[in-house]
Order: structure tokens, then sequence, then C-alpha cells
């Protein structure tokens, strides 16, 4: 290696991507090692790999999904910030409910963007991330703005939930089931098995221990 190629591996920005789906995780791996200045020093499959890696590997940025097996990217970010302060986490997901979205900031998350990024965005935005700023996708961006100042309506606030799906999905928190719930609303068992499916698509999760979850997540019930 020539010392002009030494010093220009010395000054590309080290990165890890982390992504439970081989075929994206793989390919992008590959189109981010094409581009100027960066340099992928390897790839992790779920959030405990990745923690792992970033003690093995230290690279600058990390590139982290947040639906995995075992530990998620939100847990995953938490943990590498503790350790590695230095490190910086930029979330690449499919999923951009608010629970996601504050929950990866408030972890210690340097940015949030959606799949759909063209490889050039993803570059430019671990470029950011690393020069201290904060990138968050433009597709959500003003829907942060608005939490984070306390402006959002209720409904924007929980994803499009309506006081009624509300109302059930912190029943489902509080274990009652379907009949139960249907006998304190007075409404059929079927509408309440339409009312939760309605919850699980809009929050873009498929168990009641998601649901669960997501009300803790939102205060909506207490542990």
């Amino acid at each position: 290696m020539t010392a002009a190629a030494a010093a220009e591996m010395v000054d590309q920005i080290r990165v890890l991507v982390v992504d439970d789906q081989t075929l994206f995780r793989c390919g992008l791996a590959r189109l981010l090692g094409l581009q100027r200045g960066l340099h992928v020093v390897g790839e992790a499959a779920d959030g405990a790999e990745a923690v792992r890696m970033v003690q093995a590997l230290a690279p600058d940025v990390v590139l982290m999904d947040i639906r995995m097996p075992g530990v998620d990217g939100i847990e995953a970010t938490r943990r590498i910030k503790q350790a590695w302060p230095e490190v910086r986490v930029l979330i690449l997901t499919t999923f951009h409910t608010d629970t996601y979205v504050l929950e990866a900031l408030r972890s210690g998350a340097s940015g949030y963007l959606l799949k759909d990024s063209p490889v050039e965005g993803i570059t430019s935005s671990i470029q950011a991330v690393m020069g201290s700023e904060r990138v968050i996708s433009g597709a959500i961006v003003q829907r942060v703005v608005d939490m984070l100042a306390g402006d959002a309506p209720s409904r924007e606030f929980y994803d499009g939930l309506t006081p009624r799906e509300i109302e059930v999905l912190k029943m489902i928190a509080g274990g009652l089931p379907n009949k139960r719930i249907a006998y304190k609303l007075a409404i059929s068992e079927k509408t309440v098995r339409n009312h939760i499916s309605h919850i699980y698509e809009k929050l873009e999760i498929y168990d009641r221990s998601q649901a669960v979850l997501y009300a803790v997540r939102k205060g909506l019930v207490e542990l």
C-alpha cells in the first residue's frame, strides 16, 4: 500500500452496518463501500452482535436497524452510547411511528433515516453526523419538531389512533381479554377485534406484547 493510499484510509469514516435482513445488509454495505470517504469495517445481524463488533472494530458510525431478533436497535444504541459515547449511531429503518422515532433519539442516536433513502443521502447523513449534526428523514422531521414542541395533536402523537382505539389499547395493556373489553365498552367482540386489527395496522405491530410496550412507552399505562 502506498503512503497516499494509507493516508486516505486513515481519513475514511469507518462504518458498521447492522440489519437482520442479509440481502439488504450486504447490498447496502457493498454500495457504501463504493462511496468516497467511507470504509465499511463490518456487518452485524442483530443488536447484540452490533455491540460486540463496535468493541472489536471501533467504527465511527453505526447504521442501525430497529426491529431485529434478540436485542433490538434501540437497546443496542443505548448500550453503545453508554459504553462508547464517541460512536455515532444512525438509525436506518422502514418504521417511522412516533414511538420509534422518539425512543431512538432518546437512546442517543444521532439521526433517523428511512430505508428508501438514496445511497447518496445515506452517505451525506453519515458525513453529517460525523460533524456532530443531527439528521432526520424529511418525511418525518416536521412530526418530530411538533412532538418535541408539544404542538402535535393527540391523534398524531398516538400514530393516528382514534380515542376509541386508545381506550381499547389501554384495556389490552391492562390484560383484559376481548370478551371483557366488549362488555366494558358495551360493544360486540367482533367490533373489539376490528379495533385491535386497526391498532396493529396503524402501529405496525403484530401481537399484544408489542401493544403493551407501546402503551407503556406512551404513558397510557404504568408497569
